[in-house]
Order: structure tokens, then C-alpha cells, then sequence
């Protein structure tokens, strides 16, 4: 471990005068989190050998149930249970070292990777910027295979607090940078990572990349490429930011698709692994409030989770933790005082809003062009309100963003969804677990309780 981060655990622990082993680091920090009324040490019999931490970006418990009312089978009276019902064991809080009670990724991604609190924007560093110890920081250091799968940039808020210490969230390139100078003996933290991000590895000033070649990580740029990866280290960025969206996508499965090549991946490697897998886009959905691009996230991650499920089953010695960082938009199934949530019809919809306002610009017969593109039934009204909609963003200085906000919300009406926010909001999210030490989670806990108990698992 570097320098700073003893340094900051130091000044953290002062009863401490010196650590001269990782383990012993780690059992400090651990004593430091922990308080009277902690749940009692795991019992041997309960550590499991691999652990993969998944967390949804924004999925506060309103999501999960709209998924469950999506996916739910017309043929049949009862409400059939999704996987995430099966797998529900509790409720966490989310709050930030602050009195706002409404918390960002970074900040909650901290707690989730460090078990420590600190303020909106951080990378896993405290008030004074001093680094705070991470998980996946710790596994490495154990001699753990590690891993990192998100559909985000993997500097992005949630990868980077596992990887990476940094004042900002904001600054995307030093965070990049900081993954090839941040090393735990000589080597990056991660052995694995996928998701987006060219723009901020290969710059003017520089090509992270073939540092990453240079250090012997196989490296690929494209999700049809994924299967060329063999063996780790390996890299992966397959977009320029963030993966395209899951609704109308070539892939609109990627998450599961990386997934199910990191356990291919990091199973080969024979050893213990942590591998951390974030659904990143649901966030994205839910700030911008849209149901149809949220249900197609939680799709993926649903099929994500049933792959791990499957994979645990036949490896029983691995552990599944998922929770969500916070909840996004304040969704809610029902609107305006009508007892009602129509968001079957959302199986429908074909496209992103945004591609659905593109076409409906250059269409000559735009309704027909919906009915293609939604199959959701308008009244005469509604329609009238499109034509007029279509009429009125020809003329805007952005024609484009201006339908797709009409397109949303024509949506919400005809579905019966409803929001508060187009930012955070404080309600507690679910935690799901399964496999070996599940049971480890079975409450409500605190974002900091899930983290420190998993690093009490790692540091076994």
C-alpha cells in the first residue's frame, strides 16, 4: 500500500504507532468502523473464498418493484417474483458525512468501498483529501484476483472510489491516470477491468493504454471483441464514455455479457477473487426520468444477477452482495391521484425517447412512426398534443432535446408514472445477498455496516 494511504490511516488512528503489515491495516481500520453493537465476528464456516459486490447505480426500491410489475406474465393472476425479490434481505441507509441526509455516488461509493463516510464528490479520501483504504485495494494486496465491470466510463464516481483517491469526482483524467500510478505491489489495482472510457485513456497528451500493454494487460476497445480476451490483466473500454444505453441497443444485454466473461475470466485465474459489477445506467435513467430507459437497465441487471445466481450454484463457495448506491428521481408507480401503473406496456417501447424524437422530426407520418416505435395507444388528445409537440421542436434552438422531454413525459402520462426529482433522494435502498455468508446481511444496515463486513470477510 502507498505512502498516503498509511499516512491518512494513521492520522485516523492514532492509538496506532506503527503497521508494518497489510493485515494488520486492515484490522485497524475494521476496529475503527466498528461499534458496540456490531453484529458479532463471522464464523470461519461463513467466509467465502470469492465475493462479487454488485450495486446499482441509483435503484432505490421503487425501481425493483416497477421491474416487478414490468416483467410480470399477462397469463397468469398472480404477480410472479423476480429474481430480486427472491433474493431481498434488507434495507440500508445512504446518507453522506453531512447534515443533507441526500447523498452522491461518490460519497456513497466510498462508503460502500472504504466502510467510511465522507462528503458528496469525494473518491475514497476523507474531508482533509487523505486516502482511505479500499476494499478492492485490500484484496489486491492479499494476493486476490480483482475485478471491476460497469456499464459507466470505469473512472466514473462508483469504479473510481474501489480504484482510485481523488478530491473530485470531476476530475475524470488524474482519476485515469492515477490507475497506473495508484499500485499495489508494482501492479494496478484491478486485474480486470470493463466498461467505458477511451476519451479519458487516450488523450492529446497521452495513451493510458499502451501503458496498460506495456504492463502486459490485454486490451480491447469494442463490445464485439469481448470474447478475444483469454486471459487477465486485461482492459477493456468499449465506448468513448458511457456503453450505449440497453434500450435499443445492439447489446441491449451488455452487463450480463461482461459479467459472464469476467467469471470466465477470473475463475481461470484459480485464485480468490472480488470483483465489483455496476449496473451504472439505471442512475442515468432515473436522472434524466426516464421509465423506458430505466426497465431496460433493470433488465439487464435482472439477467446479470440470474447469471451470478447460476454461477454461485456451482460454486458455493462464493458470496453475492447488491445493494444501490442511492435512489435517483424519486419514482413513483402511480401519478396524479390515479390508483394505476401501466408498466407492462414499457415492453414495448422499442427506442430511447432521444432516437424516438430523431425519427419523429424527419417523419412525414409521425403517429404511425410512435405506433411503430412504442405501441402505445393514444387518445385523440395525445395525439393532437404530439403533432403540436413535433410542430413547436422544429422551430427550438435544439429541436431534438426538446421532443424527447415531451416524449417522456407523454410516456409517463400513458404509463401512469410519476417523479419528484431530477436528482437524488434519501429513501433507504434494498440489499440482496446470496451464497456462502449471505445471511451476514439479513436487516437494515448502514452503506458503511455492508462494507465492513465484507472487509472483515476479505481480510479472512
Amino acid at each position: 500500500m502507498n505512502a498516503v494511504k498509511f499516512s491518512s490511516l494513521l492520522s485516523s488512528l492514532s492509538a496506532i504507532s506503527t503497521l508494518a503489515l497489510f493485515i494488520g491495516t486492515v484490522s485497524a481500520i475494521l476496529s475503527f468502523t466498528l461499534s458496540a453493537d456490531d453484529k458479532a465476528p463471522i464464523p470461519d464456516e461463513d467466509i467465502p473464498k470469492n465475493i462479487i459486490y454488485l450495486i446499482g447505480d441509483g435503484m432505490g426500491p421503487a425501481y425493483t418493484s416497477a421491474y416487478r410489475y414490468f416483467s410480470d406474465r399477462p397469463d397468469t393472476k398472480a404477480v410472479e417474483k423476480t429474481i430480486f425479490d427472491q433474493l431481498l434481505v434488507g434495507m440500508s441507509s445512504t446518507y453522506p458525512d453531512d447534515d443533507t441526509y441526500v447523498t452522491d455516488s461518490a460519497a456513497a461509493a466510498t462508503a460502500l468501498a472504504t466502510s467510511i463516510k465522507t462528503y458528496n464528490g469525494a473518491i475514497s479520501v476523507d474531508r482533509q483529501h487523505d486516502s482511505l483504504p479500499t476494499m478492492m485495494e485490500m484484496a489486491k494486496e492479499m494476493g486476490k484476483t480483482t475485478a471491476i465491470v460497469v456499464t459507466s466510463q470505469i473512472n466514473h464516481a462508483t469504479p473510481a472510489s474501489f480504484l482510485a483517491h481523488n478530491e473530485s469526482r470531476r476530475n475524470y483524467d488524474e482519476i485515469a491516470d492515477s490507475y497506473l500510478t495508484n499500485l499495489i505491489n508494482g501492479q494496478p489495482v484491478a486485474d480486470l477491468m470493463l466498461g467505458g472510457g477511451t476519451k479519458y485513456f487516450i488523450r492529446e497528451d497521452k495513451d493510458l493504454t499502451q501503458s496498460f500493454i506495456e504492463r502486459g494487460y490485454h486490451y480491447i476497445d469494442n463490445m464485439d471483441n469481448l470474447s478475444q480476451i483469454t486471459q487477465l490483466p486485461a482492459l477493456g473500454l468499449l465506448a468513448k464514455k458511457g456503453l450505449e444505453p440497453a434500450l435499443g441497443s445492439k447489446y441491449p444485454a451488455r452487463l450480463m455479457q461482461m459479467t459472464q466473461k469476467a467469471l470466465q475470466l477470473v475463475s481461470a485465474s484459480k485464485k480468490p477473487f472480488v470483483m465489483m459489477v455496476e449496473a451504472s445506467q439505471i442512475d442515468w435513467c432515473g436522472h434524466s426520468n426516464d421509465i423506458s430507459c430505466a426497465m431496460a437497465e433493470m433488465d439487464d441487471l435482472a439477467k446479470t444477477v440470474s447469471v451470478i445466481k447460476s454461477y454461485i450454484d456451482t460454486h458455493p463457495d462464493t458470496l453475492l452482495v447488491m445493494t444501490a448506491d442511492h435512489s435517483t428521481g424519486g419514482l413513483s408507480l402511480g401519478r396524479e391521484g390515479t390508483y394505476q401503473w401501466k408498466g407492462q406496456l414499457l415492453k414495448n417501447v422499442t427506442m430511447m425517447p432521444s432516437a424516438i424524437a430523431a425519427s419523429l422530426l424527419k417523419s412525414d407520418q409521425p403517429l404511425t412512426l410512435w405506433q411503430q416505435a412504442t405501441q402505445l395507444p393514444l387518445t385523440k388528445e395525445q395525439q393532437a398534443q404530439l403533432t403540436a409537440n413535433i410542430a413547436t421542436a422544429k422551430s427550438a434552438t435544439e429541436p431534438t432535446r426538446k421532443l424527447t422531454s415531451s416524449i417522456k413525459k407523454l410516456i409517463d402520462e400513458v404509463t401512469f408514472t410519476g417523479w419528484t426529482t431530477s436528482g437524488h433522494d434519501a429513501v433507504d435502498v434494498p440489499v440482496f445477498a446470496y451464497g456462502m455468508g449471505s445471511h451476514a446481511f439479513i436487516g437494515h444496515q448502514d452503506n458503511t455496516d455492508i462494507a465492513t463486513t465484507l472487509m472483515q470477510m476479505i481480510a479472512r
